[in-house]
């Protein structure tokens, strides 16, 4: 008799939100089976959570957040949102409101730890040694801190930009000046936008500003604040607020990392494969589709084949190409040109900060989640506060746990600086602009991340090359941000995973839809609360 044959097998490589969303959609809603090679010996990728000496960190700051219902109920579904003022728990989409699933007893994240808390959001700009509104405001407090005379210029120039706007609009500089006016880019954009990809604004396609600012403008930063006096719906998931603009959040009680051990652990339970310090070197292909994968253990050189109908990629585009021995000359020209922005974040533990508020009940920490550094005197580009995302990110509450965020490339100065070095460079940094006083920092890391931002410049113009010869492998789906090559959030990412499986599902072939996820502003979804579509 014939040897029974094998399921159909899935090799999913990296085990950040897409992978992992992918081993479990794949797991719950088909029987192919599922194997998940993660290099590192951690998951989550960029959003894992990190611990320090009980102290956790959350690097790069991940906002729960979603325009897309699937996307909202497969976090909640993974961990439950806290009971809120002790009232039954609804959440509003699009005016509906709908019960969420109880659990057996009371999600109080006093007493268990898989919750999902409800945050509010607060960032602002930091500048001239000034707090400004995130994004900026025509506010009273912004007139003065700006002077009256800049901020007429401010308006003028935005008045000129709107009635003759740069065409063609090909890069970074002419989106935000089409939108926001010279006066106020030079001023709140250009110099942090620089500092996180090392180059002018005019170097950076204008596809970036379209991907990360989609339908922000003055006119929307000015009405929100008023509409928010007025109207306020209860409507967590807040689909019709552009993401700059949304004040609420969800966010696990131990930062994003705990979403994605809980997601890791149901994905063994449901019978798949995770094995972590497993790199993948290699996707084999035959005859126009994948047919496994080669990896090795990073830490016994031990290596591994696997073999699978069906390829997930959340590497590097730059590493998967390099893998494939048949990828055409041109192909690896683009991948081999593809540029990355890396990222330090340096936590320091203080005893507290040198700014605070006052309010009626008192002197308070102040309650930011993020700050943007925009003087130029300093490196820093943001500053997060670890204790205004989660209190339970903090061993002792009576101290101020924060993360200096520095964006550099791999093997520059500041990516080379030994750690001592590197956390005293940050704490001198963040003392010179007024936040801290050195001698009140009790403790410190460091903390870098590889490969954090795709660049959209480089060879990113010619990425198509890359794009028609992998959507010509069948089986093989990059997915994730990294594996896309493209900016990302963790709702984009997770999106992509879940419609390439879709497609595998359906049987559908063409991946048009994987890369249609965060194309479109509202992620190609109705207004009438009609369910996703093609992505």
């Amino acid at each position: 008799m014939p040897a029974p044959s094998r399921r159909k097998r899935a090799i999913i490589i990296g085990a950040g939100p897409a992978g992992l969303t992918a081993a479990y959609e794949l797991l719950t809603r088909s029987d192919v089976d599922v194997v998940v090679l993660e290099a590192t010996d951690m998951v989550g990728g960029i959003s894992r959570t990190v611990t320090h000496r009980g102290n956790r960190m959350d690097i790069g700051g991940h906002r729960f957040f979603s325009k897309s219902d699937r996307v909202m109920n497969w976090w909640l579904n993974m961990l439950p949102l806290e009971r809120l003022d002790g009232r039954p728990r609804a959440i509003s989409y699009q005016g509906r409101q709908r019960d969420l699933d109880e659990p057996t007893e009371a999600v109080d994240p006093r007493e268990t730890d898989d919750v999902m808390l409800l945050r509010e959001r607060r960032s602002r700009i930091y500048y001239m040694r000034r707090f400004f509104d995130y994004p900026v405001s025509l506010s009273v407090g912004t007139v003065r801190n700006l002077g009256l005379m800049r901020t007429i210029r401010i308006g003028f120039s935005y008045l000129k930009a709107r009635l003759f706007p740069l065409r063609p609009e090909e890069n970074l500089e002419q989106f935000f000046v089409n939108r926001f006016g010279r006066q106020l880019y030079e001023t709140f954009f250009e110099s942090y936008t620089e500092k996180v990809w090392g180059v002018s604004c005019r170097e950076i396609s204008a596809e970036w500003g379209a991907q990360r600012i989609k339908g922000l403008s003055i006119l929307k930063a000015v009405l929100h604040p008023l509409k928010a006096l007025v109207q306020r719906d209860g409507d967590i998931s807040q689909k019709s607020t552009e993401t700059s603009l949304i004040n609420q959040f969800l966010y696990p009680k131990y930062g994003p990392g705990q979403m994605w051990e809980v997601c890791a652990r149901k994905v063994t339970s449901l019978g798949g494969q995770v094995f972590m310090n497993m790199r993948a070197d290699e996707v084999l292909t035959a005859n126009g589709r994948v047919t496994g994968v080669n990896a090795h253990d990073t830490q016994t050189g031990e290596p591994m084949l696997l073999e699978g109908e069906y390829v997930f990629s959340s590497m590097p585009v730059s590493d998967l190409i390099a893998g494939i021995e048949d990828a055409p000359a041109n192909v690896r020209d683009v991948s081999e040109k593809l540029v990355y922005r890396d990222f330090v974040t340096v936590g320091l533990l203080l005893e507290d900060l040198e700014v605070h508020e006052e309010t009626t009940d008192g002197r308070t920490h102040i309650r930011d989640n993020w700050i943007y550094i925009q003087d130029e005197d300093v490196r820093l580009g943001r500053l997060q506060i670890f204790n205004n995302w989660s209190p339970y990110m903090v061993a002792d509450p009576t101290t101020v746990w924060i993360g200096l965020e520095y964006f550099c490339d791999e093997g520059d100065d500041l990516w080379e600086k030994p750690d001592s070095e590197m956390a005293d460079f940050g704490a001198r940094e963040l003392e010179r602009i007024g936040l801290i006083d050195r001698s009140r920092v009790l403790d410190s890391v460091v903390i870098r991340m590889p490969k954090t931002y795709p660049a959209y410049f480089g060879s990113y113009e010619r990425f198509g090359e890359i794009r028609d010869y992998t959507d010509g492998i069948e089986g093989l789906y990059l997915v994730g941000r990294n594996g896309m090559h493209r900016y990302n959030n963790q709702d984009h990412s997770m999106l992509t995973a879940m419609t390439a499986v879709d497609n595998i599902i359906a049987g559908r072939v063409d991946k048009d839809n994987v890369w249609s996820v965060n194309t479109e502003q509202d992620y190609h979804e109705e207004r009438d609360g009609g369910e996703p579509g093609d992505r």
